[in-house]
């Protein structure tokens, strides 16, 4: 069955960027000259997404402006002949249909994914965390996990491994080498000590589920930090079905870190053909003087 649908929980606060998140949502802080929710719809576009789902909080209009028509701007572009920037403006609001649901509570991943329920339905459905970008030219990061769950039928976890000293920051997996960069499950634990940690691959901020995973989220009580978290219902789902883990390829970026940003700002701007040469000379120039 085809992936057709995703969820981008965007509900947060964004608190380690505050200040400048005071006033504008964390998701459409400027990766080079894109906000960064929209590598995140880029990326689901390509995959083959048709129906997008952002879960937005508070306060976040200017999500929802971005991704929406803008009769003003376009018709001042097309007045004034810049239509190479019309082309641009009307790109982002024709790239997919993208809906909103508001989380009045942020109660952990998993709360936010219930959001999704009535938006799912009965399919299977993306999920893709608006802090993870991933680079991947040959192939989207979402696209390799559609791949494994149209052959294995069951949901899929993104993966990559982390240093050990870090398995306390995400959910962690235990399973079985099946395929080359495909595990079967037998466990995941969320946020482990290095002592309680199974392995060192971490699930990071890409799963193709099932839509059986609402029932377990229905029943998952609070977990660490009172928050529902999406990987002990996953846990939970494991002993109905199959869940598959993808150690995928690409360079993923923890744009919700600041040095994270920082580094997807500077890679990305390496790749951006308006201002790559002149920004690579920049930092040899620079770099010698530090």
């Amino acid at each position: 069955m085809k992936v057709k649908k995703a969820v981008i929980p965007a509900a947060g606060y964004g608190t380690r960027f505050l200040p400048a998140t005071k006033a504008q949502p964390k998701e459409m802080l400027a990766i080079v000259d894109k906000p960064a929710i929209q590598y995140i719809v880029e990326e689901a576009v390509a995959a083959g997404i048709e129906e997008i789902l952002i879960i937005n909080g508070r306060n976040k209009e200017s999500v929802v402006n971005h991704f929406d028509k803008s009769p003003e701007l376009e018709n001042y572009l097309r007045e004034n002949g810049k239509l190479e920037f019309l082309e641009l403006v009307e790109s982002i609001s024709d790239m997919a249909n993208v809906h909103f649901v508001r989380q009045k509570e942020t109660k952990g991943l998993g709360h936010a994914i219930r959001c999704a329920k009535a938006f799912v339905g009965n399919e299977p459905f993306a999920v893709m965390l608006g802090d993870d970008i991933v680079y991947n030219a040959d192939k989207p990061c979402l696209k390799q996990l559609t791949d494994v769950f149209e052959e294995k039928g069951c949901s899929v976890v993104g993966v990559q491994t982390v240093d050990p000293s870090q398995v306390d920051k995400y959910g962690i997996i235990a399973g079985d080498l099946v395929e080359e960069r495909t595990y079967k499950l037998t466990g995941m634990v969320e946020k482990p000590s290095i002592d309680e940690a199974p392995s060192n691959a971490a699930i990071l901020g890409r799963y193709v589920l099932t839509p059986e995973i609402f029932d377990h989220l229905e029943n998952t009580k609070p977990g660490k930090g009172g928050e529902i978290q999406l990987t002990d219902a996953l846990h939970s789902l494991l002993e109905d079905q199959g869940v598959y883990a993808y150690d995928f390829e690409g360079k993923r970026y923890d744009t919700g870190d600041k040095l994270g940003f920082l580094k997807a700002t500077v890679e990305f701007a390496l790749r951006h053909d308006q201002v790559k040469d002149g920004f690579k000379e920049y930092l040899k120039d620079i770099v010698g003087t530090i």
